[in-house]
């Protein structure tokens, strides 16, 4: 089967497209033809072999579209030429991938249709964004949040759910105006530029600060943001763009300091939770996937590309050139 390789790590251009084995799906597993890959940006850190690597050579990708193509054993519950999203955790960026059975979703038992190039940038965006604001903050009507890279397909989908939870006031950071103009539509009441966020929010606040913070930047914003928090704000944690290898300043780790401010960090990653608990990301991705049927929640592909050019779709990524979610066609 075709498949699109990194067997170096590197920039962009290491992604090659190349023919390999087909793989074949284990106990509890599913064989899914794919019809559409997410692209996102944890793969262009994986690719880069950043701190969490994959043995080369490998397949990126973490999530999918498609039909069941084959069934492993034990498997109940799915059937073959099932229309379905999955987490993938590896491997998306290929004709077929293998998924958990958990963490496959049929398409065809929503309450209403749903396509599968917007079943793809399911998986990994709005679980998290659900997660991060049900399960983590645990945000309360009326309660005010700021999301940076609001623009982004994580933020995207937070807005509307934090709007959907009845948040009081939802604020979102970007990196330029043309982002701005783009984010207001998911349920922010004001989208600013991140250079000067902390006064901005602090205005619109007047001067109490938000409850809760979604964050995957680093630093120096993940500092800045803690000024930002209300008395018993939580800071919520889920990628590090700035800083893939660790490498940078990180937030103080004396206990004494957020015990003083009455503040929580929390950190979350559902590559992590889909191999240490995946019934949880399960519960949660089905919950979530309703709000998609119900139309509740709306993921805004703005772009899909064929398979040949993840490379592409990488470099776009890395340089901030996305808004929404970015598709692979396979």
């Amino acid at each position: 089967m075709k498949a699109n390789l990194i067997t170096a790590f590197g920039g962009p251009e290491v992604l090659r497209i190349g023919e390999v084995p087909e793989p074949k799906p284990g106990p509890g597993q599913v064989a899914i033809k794919v019809a559409y890959a997410g692209v996102n940006f944890a793969e262009t850190m994986a690719r880069r072999g950043g701190r969490h690597r994959e043995q080369l050579p490998f397949i990126p990708g973490l999530e999918v579209s498609g039909h069941i193509h084959a069934l492993g054993e034990g498997v109940e519950g799915l059937r073959v030429g099932q229309p379905v999203a999955a987490l993938t955790l590896s491997g998306s960026y290929a004709e077929v991938a293998l998924a958990q059975a958990t963490l496959t979703f049929p398409l065809d038992e929503a309450s209403e249709e749903i396509d599968l190039a917007t079943a793809a940038g399911f998986p990994t965006i709005v679980p998290t964004a659900y997660d991060m604001l049900v399960r983590l903050a645990h945000l309360q009507p009326g309660e005010t949040i700021l999301v940076h890279a609001a623009a982004g397909g994580v933020g995207s989908i937070a807005g509307q759910i934090a709007r959907h939870l009845g948040a009081g006031l939802v604020i979102g950071t970007v990196s330029s105006q043309k982002k701005a103009d783009y984010a207001k539509s998911f349920g922010y009441d004001h989208v600013i530029l991140r250079d000067n966020f902390i006064q901005q929010t602090q205005e619109l606040t007047q001067g109490r600060g938000v409850d809760v913070v979604l964050e995957a930047i680093g630093e120096p914003v993940r500092s800045q943001s803690l000024t930002v928090l209300a008395p018993f704000g939580r800071l919520v944690i889920f990628g590090n763009a700035n800083d893939e290898q660790g490498r940078g300043h990180s937030l103080p780790q004396n206990p004494g300091n957020f015990i003083a401010e009455s503040k929580a960090i929390m950190g979350y990653s559902i590559g992590t939770l889909s191999v240490s608990a995946p019934h949880l990301v399960a519960d949660t991705a089905r919950c979530s996937l309703e709000l998609i049927a119900r139309s509740q929640v709306k993921i805004d592909i703005t772009d899909i590309l064929p398979l040949e050019q993840a490379g592409e779709a990488h470099r776009r990524l890395e340089t901030g050139q996305t808004m929404g979610k970015l598709l692979l066609r396979v």
